[in-house]
């Protein structure tokens, strides 16, 4: 006898990505440059009795963390478990299911599945050829949400700033920028949740190094932050969790400056290093290149045949099959070109 889901859900699937168990890892985008000092300290000071306890309801001293870190107000910051969390909260906050959300496409594969889940339609909006995004085919779907990640996961380029700008004048209901990868590029977008119809994400799982702890987080204005937390609940993040994020805004700033330099040299040389294979990059502000690579699932299986894990894609609007490769340490990105040049056709 099959379980009694709606009707809507029985047929979505789990998603799970292949997540092969590889020495080099270059399939997530975090940081390998080690664990922020404070942070550690933390995790090292934790005790029993700490662990024993629930946390305090909605993580106010992550709040005020953030909103230090950000320049906001507390009342302006919403957390969560991981920005995806963050996410999938604020569809939940401000759609009635059968409601239309709309994204560019390619972006962060999340957004579909979120849709799907949450009883909500979706329209994706293909990115135009300088892979800005297209403002007129976004607004022309009509939709009570926009979505749009800058830097793109995965592509690694940007929406530009006049094309966010006039998005959100226009835009008819909520725009939800994703600044996941936000600490990596040239300029932020965060003085734009200080608008009445916008919220921004962004995690401690890319610069930060973060990613076990699952902590994201969302400001804007307190009226779309008060709706957030109500559909996020008490206790989204774990009280060790919020100990050591905290830590981490408060010390471990220039720490993970310094890393999301170092993330950033490394890309420039895996650039130079990728094009003498033959290969080109998409543009990228982000800790990671997107490689457009006819049978590139292949190529990856192939170079996790060889101990080396990157994330495939087939098939993209736009550009094709194409690598996904993240950045690391370079005694970990020469494995991975070594592994990469044995699997090239």
């Amino acid at each position: 006898m099959s379980p009694p889901t709606r009707a809507s859900y029985r047929d979505i699937p789990l998603y799970a990505p292949s997540k092969a168990r590889c020495r080099v890892d270059l399939s997530d985008n975090t940081n390998l440059f080690g664990l922020p000092p404070a942070a550690e300290r933390v995790l090292r000071e934790t005790t029993a009795t700490q662990v024993g306890r629930y946390p305090v309801g909605y993580s106010p001293d992550l709040r005020q963390a953030v909103a230090r870190y950000t320049g906001m107000d507390p009342a302006q910051v919403t957390t969560g478990c991981g920005s995806d969390d963050v996410i999938d909260c604020t569809l939940r906050a401000f759609l009635e299911p059968g409601e239309l959300i709309a994204y560019p496409s390619p972006t962060f594969v999340m957004m579909s599945y979120f849709a799907k889940v949450n009883g909500l339609r979706y329209a994706p909006v293909r990115l135009r050829p300088d892979f800005d995004i297209d403002v007129d085919g976004l607004l022309a779907t009509g939709a009570k949400l926009i979505y749009v990640c800058s830097p793109n996961n995965p592509t690694g380029t940007v929406a530009s700033r006049a094309a966010l700008e006039r998005l959100v004048d226009t835009a008819p209901g909520l725009v939800l920028i994703d600044e996941a990868y936000a600490e990596f590029a040239r300029d932020s977008h965060l003085d734009l949740a200080r608008r009445p119809n916008v919220l921004v994400t962004r995690t401690l799982s890319k610069a930060f190094g973060l990613a076990a702890m699952r902590v994201g987080y969302a400001v804007g204005a307190p009226g779309l932050v008060a709706e957030v937390e109500k559909a996020r609940g008490p206790y989204k993040v774990t009280g060790l969790s919020e100990r050591m994020a905290v830590a981490a805004l408060t010390e471990d700033v220039p720490w993970m400056r310094a890393r999301a330099d170092e993330a950033l040299a490394v890309r420039a040389r895996l650039v130079e290093e990728l094009a003498r294979l033959g290969l080109s990059c998409l543009p990228t502000e982000a800790n990671f290149v997107m490689v457009p690579l006819r049978g590139a699932p292949a190529v990856a299986e192939t170079m996790r045949a060889r101990d080396v894990n990157v994330r495939a894609f087939a098939g993209l609007p736009g550009i094709g099959d194409a690598l996904r490769i993240g950045c690391g340490p370079w005694n970990v990105m020469q494995a991975a070109l070594d592994a990469l040049r044995e699997a090239l056709p």
